[in-house]
């Protein structure tokens, strides 16, 4: 039983709306419908069949009196008096066919109104056998506006046609009528001030997600509900302190690099102008490995968040990537569709796959670069080599900021445990990600994913 439960909850989990806009239209409009078709059943049940009930049973009790009167005297005259009196005082017209028979079916009405009809028929039929000693028959679907009985008599069939609103209440479908459109109307409402509140939170989701990729910013301000606007103007506040501290580092990391060149400048000059010996050579090595470092703690530092994004064809990017990788000395090959775009910010994006390449390049002999479509959109670029790999549990510490994993793979010896770390930053940037995985060459397996 507890298992059948959760079977079901999960079930009806599946099918609940996922969006806000859904849940929202969900919880409003459900209870609404929910006590339209409550009032609309207790109407029907309590109201509608009570008054029809009662009609039914008037309108039996004046047909068994014709009925009868005409079995005390059926003469034609005592007939006529009968049938214009019904006609004055009932409504009924009442005739006589002479030597005919009841019909031996009843015509079923149509299949869409029978939920309609079925009470209609059951309460008349009630009252019928309640009042008459006779066989009846009755067809209350063949013309629209009468209910047509027939009561077999001695010598043929006494035949009535009554007005339909003397047999049962024919208010009935106004009150539904008037019920549907309340419904439609309150929906119609909720989802006007639904829409209101969601767009509002979709403005806001689409200024972070914005702001996050580094984009530039459309023009955002509070709007919606005060909840919703209390958020806005927090991200806003918190977007502020986010660009004071870029605008901070950016003009600390013109300080350092400034500070830091110089020096390395006049020490690459006055090494310049030294004879070259074995200790000149080092100290050479020395002050360009320094040099490099520099540049990777600042590229690191930097990002590339001020770079705009454009459409670009990504098999160009990539054989310009590994163009420098060939002139490097690694063997790489390229698979990728000549006309598969991609929106992204170049430079950065060459950074990223330029460390990726180059890192495979370094542990490997064999890189195989690719480029594909996603089934669920965007675009991913998988980067292969055959080198020693790196152990499954390993792969996000690899990705830490100047991490070495001496022992899985042999670190390049200018690397300061930094291109992994870049090149994720970029594709987040980019509002993807890179994860690792084990290559088909025996290798390591970066996968590059973007999004569309």
């Amino acid at each position: 039983m507890r298992l059948r439960s959760r079977m079901l909850g999960r079930w009806i989990k599946r099918r609940m709306p996922t969006t806000l806009f859904g849940r929202s239209l969900l919880i409003i409009v459900l209870p609404i419908a929910l006590m339209q078709v409550a009032v609309t059943y207790v109407f029907f049940d309590a109201h509608w069949k009570t008054v029809t009930s009662r009609l039914s049973e008037g309108l039996a009790g004046d047909i068994a009196w014709a009925v009868e009167s005409y079995k005390d005297d059926p003469s034609p005259e005592s007939f006529a008096k009968l049938s214009q009196r019904a006609e004055d005082s009932m409504s009924l017209s009442i005739a006589f066919q002479k030597g005919r028979k009841l019909p031996a079916t009843r015509r079923d009405p149509p299949v869409l109104f029978e939920p309609f009809f079925a009470p209609i028929d059951r309460s008349l039929e009630r009252a019928l056998q309640e009042r008459l000693d006779d066989p009846f028959w009755f067809d209350t679907t063949r013309y629209p506006a009468y209910v047509d009985i027939r009561v077999a008599v001695p010598g043929g069939v006494l035949r009535v046609l009554a007005p339909r609103d003397r047999a049962f209440a024919t208010q009935g479908h106004i009150f539904v009528l008037w019920m549907t459109v309340a419904t439609v109307l309150l929906t119609a409402i909720a989802i006007l001030f639904i829409r209101n509140q969601v767009r509002a939170i979709e403005r806001l989701a689409d200024a972070a997600e914005a702001f996050g990729r580094g984009g530039e910013m459309v023009a955002f301000k509070p709007h919606g509900a005060k909840e919703v606007r209390r958020a806005a103007t927090a991200f806003l506040a918190m977007r502020s302190r986010i660009q004071r501290h870029i605008e901070q580092r950016t003009n600390l990391l013109a300080s350092v690099s400034h500070d830091l060149r110089t020096p390395l400048t006049r020490l690459k000059l006055s090494l310049a102008l030294i004879e070259p010996t074995k200790r000149t050579a080092d100290m050479k090595r020395d002050v360009s490995e320094m040099e490099h470092m520099i540049d990777e703690y600042l590229a690191f530092a930097r990002g590339e968040g001020g770079e705009a994004v454009e459409a670009v064809r990504l098999r160009d990017l990539i054989e310009e990537v590994c163009e420098g990788a060939v002139r490097a000395g690694a063997k790489v090959s390229v698979e990728a569709d000549p006309n598969l775009m991609g929106e992204v910010r170049p430079n950065a994006l060459k950074r990223a796959l330029s460390n990726l390449v180059m890192n495979a390049a370094v542990h490997g002999e064999q890189v195989a670069v690719a480029a594909r479509p996603r089934p669920q959109g965007g675009v991913e670029i998988l980067v292969d080599d055959d080198g020693p790999g790196i152990p499954e549990g390993r792969y996000e510490e690899a990705f830490k900021a100047f991490g070495r994993l001496d022992e899985a793979r042999n670190q390049n010896t200018k690397g300061v445990g930094l291109g992994l770390a870049i090149a994720r930053d970029v594709a987040r940037g980019h509002g993807g990600d890179i994860t690792l995985d084990r290559s088909p060459l025996g290798g390591l397996r970066a996968v590059l994913r973007l999004p569309g």
